[in-house]
């Protein structure tokens, strides 16, 4: 989902080329065939080799799949089928239903059986441990319960919004530099790393949910875009192998891209800057 829609999404806005849409359409469609009706979500991995084969899950969904919403409901607008409209938002309810804490932190992996619907268990994979809040896990849900509103005005899906910000922003107080650890409950110390994807994806999704809300979250935005913007996390030009946000976390269990520029750290920063531009222009500022 946040692949097409960050790359042919963004080219059929800018141009209009109807052959973007087409691409869009098929991938849509091809994410819809991964939708299960018995269990209410989108598969999320195969299990049948790689380390997901390891796990003895049989339909795992991740807090992650929120992000591939947004692809099917501008599917729907484009065709007017309501197939994928209703795909997107049986996944969302099912995600709201499952995945998501008493304190309104979200589990990783949910494993269905695809048989019943049934859970079989809640785990993580990239976090610190089952019970624990993988902090891009959290943004992910955060950003896409906010499209899910705007593309359903469901006030169920902007109190949830609501309630993983809340979540979020104080466990992200928990550092000093008000960016989250690459997990809100592995273990602080001098050495814990930040992760500076899930600050951006945050950063974005807050924006836009600044706009539907009474409550405003602009200083924690604007706090949050600033401490981006400092040397510490922002590269010198020519360095970093020319990314722009330094001291991002893919997976830590894995032992794979550990404290690294990652690109969609630098996707939802620079989205997070234009929607900040937009939002709160000098002719736009929300009272």
């Amino acid at each position: 989902g946040f692949i097409f829609n960050s790359s042919y999404g963004n080219a059929y806005r800018l141009t209009g080329n109807e052959s973007y849409k087409d691409v869009l359409l098929t991938a849509a469609e091809s994410l819809s065939t991964r939708f299960d009706l018995q269990v209410g979500c989108i598969k999320s991995w195969d299990v049948d080799s790689g380390w997901q084969s390891e796990r003895n899950w049989t339909f795992p969904v991740i807090i992650d799949n929120m992000m591939n919403l947004e692809l099917l409901f501008k599917a729907a607008e484009f065709n007017a089928d309501d197939k994928f409209a209703h795909i997107a938002i049986t996944h969302a309810n099912t995600t709201l239903e499952n995945h998501y804490r008493r304190d309104n932190s979200s589990f990783h992996v949910v494993d269905y059986d695809p048989d019943t619907g049934k859970v079989r268990s809640k785990e993580t994979a990239q976090g610190f441990s089952n019970k624990s809040a993988w902090a891009r896990g959290q943004a992910w849900g955060l950003y896409g319960f906010t499209v899910c509103y705007r593309y359903t005005k469901d006030e169920r899906y902007l109190e949830q919004a609501n309630k993983i910000a809340t979540y979020i922003l104080k466990r992200n107080s928990e550092n000093d530099d008000g960016l989250p650890f690459w997990d809100y409950d592995a273990p602080i110390t001098p050495t814990t790393l930040v992760d500076v994807s899930a600050a951006a994806i945050t950063a974005s999704a807050l924006i836009e949910l600044d706009g539907y809300t009474e409550k405003s979250y602009r200083d924690s935005i604007e706090e949050m875009l600033k401490t981006l913007a400092s040397e510490k996390y922002t590269a010198k030009r020519g360095e970093n192998h020319n990314f722009i946000l330094m001291h991002s976390v893919g997976s830590i269990p894995h032992e794979n891209e550990i404290d690294v520029p990652l690109n969609y750290a630098d996707y939802y920063y620079i989205e997070a800057l234009v929607r900040y531009k937009e939002s709160y222009g000098l002719n736009n500022h929300k009272t």
